[in-house]
């Protein structure tokens, strides 16, 4: 079994895929939950892609706390898809009464708006729906963003995937990029907002592995922005960071690898651009994380990013054909969804490596 995975596919494809990477055997699992982001999507929502989609469990009471926010500050539901539970005795769920995915237009007043008041209205829309939500222990929203699904829940990701009928491809619910996770049990709460993937502005990561530098991470991030919160998985960090090298700063993405693992002090003096790095690490080393830790990334310009930290002691691999590359944690998932491919082309990240794969499936790598 896989503990994270990702697909690229030049194709819409269904969940079941992204299943079967992380669930090459059907039976027999004793996990904790199971969480994806779908992006660019086709399907029921192939024609709404430009409308920002909300994707949310909740109480009946939740719902209509949603309906009269949404409905107060002028957004106009155009589309919904409404799950096809399969509520069968015996499936190992702790499902929510009530799942949104809305797709909505934007309030007249923004119509006409900049893409970053935009993205700023969807950001906010969301923390507001969230400390509402969270007011009565009414539900969970993971994602308001256009051409993006999330879906969380906590039980046996197999049984989670027959209860939303997930097994089932009937063409309604496709994507070309998809970012998953299975948990294992753990031996604290299961939070559904700590299930993994996690979402920001257009921005989507999961992690395999544990962050020591978690409190000293936080701490900063709180200072550095209104949507960094939670903070329920160590993580989340990854996340935040990658967010705010690249949207905050707009840095290249090769800086965002300086960031969280920097080189060795000796090494980073024998190179050209030793000014650059000493000044990243000085600005932002309590960024720096301490793993061991395997990442798997989603831009919001749908290209896909992997890297690990410098003690590699959670692996990853990538692995592909002309129509499809995925990354996974164990290389018995690419064998269960690309079992044809060739492995002599999969690729095993080193330490000091990122890897991105661009939406015409190539794939690039770069050494720090």
């Amino acid at each position: 079994m896989c503990r994270i995975g990702s697909i690229k596919s030049r194709t819409p494809v269904h969940p079941s895929v992204a299943l079967n990477l992380m669930l090459p055997q059907q039976e027999g699992h004793d996990n904790s939950g199971f969480a994806m982001v779908m992006q660019d999507l086709d399907g029921v929502f192939s024609e709404y892609k430009d409308k920002p989609l909300l994707s949310l469990a909740c109480t009946p009471r939740g719902v209509q706390l949603v309906n009269d926010y949404m409905e107060e500050k002028g957004f106009v539901q155009v589309a919904q898809w409404v799950p096809e539970m399969d509520k069968r005795d015996g499936l190992k769920i702790e499902a929510m009464p009530c799942y949104v995915f809305r797709n909505y237009e934007y309030p007249q007043n923004y119509l006409q708006r900049s893409r970053k008041e935009r993205e700023d209205l969807l950001l906010d829309t969301r923390l507001a729906l969230r400390a509402l939500l969270e007011e009565g222990n009414n539900g969970f929203v993971y994602s308001f963003w256009p051409d993006v699904l999330t879906l969380k829940e906590i039980g046996d990701p197999a049984d989670i995937a027959a209860y939303f009928r997930l097994w089932n491809d009937d063409g309604r619910l496709t994507a070309r990029n998809i970012v998953t996770q299975c948990r294992q049990n753990t031996n604290y709460d299961i939070v559904r907002y700590a299930a993994h993937p996690f979402f920001l502005q257009g921005y989507t990561l999961c992690a395999n592995g544990e962050n020591t530098f978690f409190t000293k991470n936080k701490e900063f991030q709180k200072s550095l922005h209104r949507g960094y919160i939670g903070f329920e998985s160590d993580s989340q960090n990854f996340l935040y960071t990658l967010h705010y090298v690249l949207h905050e700063l707009q840095w290249p993405i090769k800086y965002y690898k300086h960031v969280i693992t920097p080189l060795p002090f000796v090494e980073a003096e024998r190179r050209d651009d030793r000014k650059v790095l000493s000044l990243i690490r000085e600005s932002l080393a309590h960024l720096e994380i301490n793993g061991p830790n395997s990442i798997i990334g989603l831009l919001p310009d749908g290209r896909m990013i992997t890297c690990c930290d410098s003690k590699k002691l959670r692996p990853v691999v990538v692995g592909g054909d002309d129509s499809m590359v995925a990354v996974a944690s164990e290389v018995c998932g690419l064998n269960a969804i690309l079992p044809d491919r060739d492995p002599a082309g999969d690729i095993y990240p080193n330490e000091r490596e990122m890897v991105v794969i661009d939406n015409d499936l190539a794939v690039r790598r770069w050494n720090q």
